[in-house]
């Protein structure tokens, strides 16, 4: 079988929130099959399409945003471009008018209640995201196509195994952590340095560097823009906004209007344990805020996880003087790395794997990236990673009404800290003297995955979702 290659842009991918395996992999999934019907010149003899979600996409799907994503993405928005403050307005259009213009081109008839289906209580094998397209032509033939939403914004099409992405010949191939080591020492290059020689073998180093770039600006923005954001977020639960009274209670009230002041004005604050603690955790509330409301967020490795690895950034940034684009672009390829062995590995699907495929998985690459930053061997980059994981082994996924919000919001805080723990136990470590490799707590990942009850996988079915009295409105 041929070895799956990963780019720091697969793992790193810019969208909306609230969910990479509900939202942006729907949303992309209604795409490809849009483009398919274009491929087949057969998108203006459509006369009808119904989609069917399934499992995972069925029971957490409205409080996901599954069927928002899935209109948008027929209809010919992108999530990298679709403007987040239109969104409401063209799903009230489409459900209010029953108009549906397909890729917009093509406009058909499309009854939200009887179209869009939520099978609840079944699911197909090759995994618990699944969403099959039909559509019925005016010659009464009909295409269908099933899509596999697997994490992180991938997607794979019925029949395949991985994405479609292009293969290349890297000079670095890397499965497992122990691979990566071997490249590391037998070279002499850091972590950061074998992904960046790897992502030469798609395009040019300065091509890279600039998505990097562009990838950290809207973590940049979505940090800055969710730490002045108040209010409650949408869904239902009436969960108040939090990253803004905290961020404006550390800044002594004060007014910042741009990013590099406010930062400024944080570094000049102070450097006491519970200020900076208190900063981590602003950062991430603030990331997994914007997620939850909609907003347009860097999947890191997925939405739901998003706020770990900016706070973890931003508090390289902001307290260990890293707000150069050498120290951003080395943090942010480091932990790619890291996230493409657990996805090749195990899992970065919370379907799969419950949350220790997502804040788990984050958590880890973030230790490790700010581990490297911090002049930590590849050795210690590696256990920084492990240590990270270890301490989030079965965590479950329990979304509280299908929502990205309880415990979700908390939970990237929780990951945020753990990984700034678990890079300064690492680099204050001998790494030849530890007892679990990266590897094994890979490996271990995936037997409790396997092992974890399907209800606490992101079905909201199990855990604190039955635990918590809701009464949510009727989408």
């Amino acid at each position: 079988m041929q070895q799956e290659q990963i780019s720091v842009f697969d793992i790193f991918k810019i969208g909306i929130g609230p969910s990479s395996s509900h939202t942006l992999g729907p949303w992309r999934a209604a795409q490809k099959f849009t483009d398919l019907l274009i491929q087949h010149n057969v998108l203006n003899n459509v006369e009808q399409v119904k989609i069917l979600l399934y499992g995972s996409l069925a029971k957490t799907g409205k409080g996901h945003g599954t069927d928002i994503a899935i209109l948008l993405g027929l209809s010919g928005g992108d999530p990298v471009t679709f403007d987040v403050n239109a969104i409401d307005s063209t799903v009230n259009q489409i459900k209010g008018e029953q108009k549906l213009s397909l890729a917009a081109k093509h406009e058909i008839s499309f009854t939200y209640a009887e179209d869009l289906i939520f099978l609840f209580n079944e699911s197909l094998p090759f995994h618990p995201n699944a969403v099959t397209f039909q559509a019925f032509l005016n010659n009464g033939k009909a295409i269908s196509e099933t899509y596999y939403s697997i994490g992180g914004g991938f997607v794979v099409k019925e029949g395949q195994e991985n994405s479609d992405k292009e293969s290349v010949e890297l000079p670095f191939p890397v499965e497992k952590a122990s691979e990566l080591l071997h490249w590391c020492l037998s070279t002499g290059l850091k972590v950061s340095e074998i992904v960046m020689e790897n992502e030469a073998a798609w395009r040019p180093e300065e091509k890279t560097r600039k998505g990097i770039l562009e990838h950290f600006h809207v973590i940049r923005d979505c940090i800055y823009r969710g730490c002045h954001t108040d209010g409650f977020l949408p869904g239902g639960l009436n969960v108040a906004r939090r990253a803004a009274k905290l961020n404006k209670r550390l800044i002594n009230n004060q007014t910042y209007t741009d990013y590099n002041t406010w930062v400024k004005a944080i570094q000049n604050g102070g450097t006491g344990f519970n200020y900076i603690l208190d900063w981590v955790s602003c950062f991430a509330l603030a990331v997994n805020e914007e997620n939850a409301a909609f907003g347009r967020v860097v999947t890191a490795p997925t939405n739901g996880a998003s706020g770990v690895i900016p706070a973890v950034l931003q508090y390289f940034i902001t307290f260990c003087n890293g707000y150069t684009e050498d120290k951003i672009i080395q943090f942010i390829a480091c932990a790619s790395e890291i996230g493409s062995i657990f996805k090749k590995g195990a899992t970065i699907s919370a379907a799969m794997g419950g949350c220790q495929a997502e804040i788990g998985v984050s958590s880890a690459m973030a230790a490790a990236a700010l581990t490297e930053c911090l002049g930590g061997s590849q050795r210690q980059v590696l256990m920084a990673a492990e240590i990270a994981m270890e301490h989030h082994l079965g965590l479950t996924c329990d979304p509280i009404g299908g929502l990205v919000q309880i415990p979700c919001i908390e939970r990237n805080t929780m990951g945020a800290i753990k990984a700034i723990t678990a890079s300064q136990l690492a680099l204050q470590s001998n790494p030849d003297k530890a007892k679990v490799s990266l590897d094994a707590v890979v490996n271990t990942m995936w037997e409790t995955a396997l092992d974890m009850n399907v209800k606490y996988k992101e079905t909201s079915d199990g855990g604190l979702a039955t635990k918590v009295p809701i009464s949510l409105p009727e989408c």
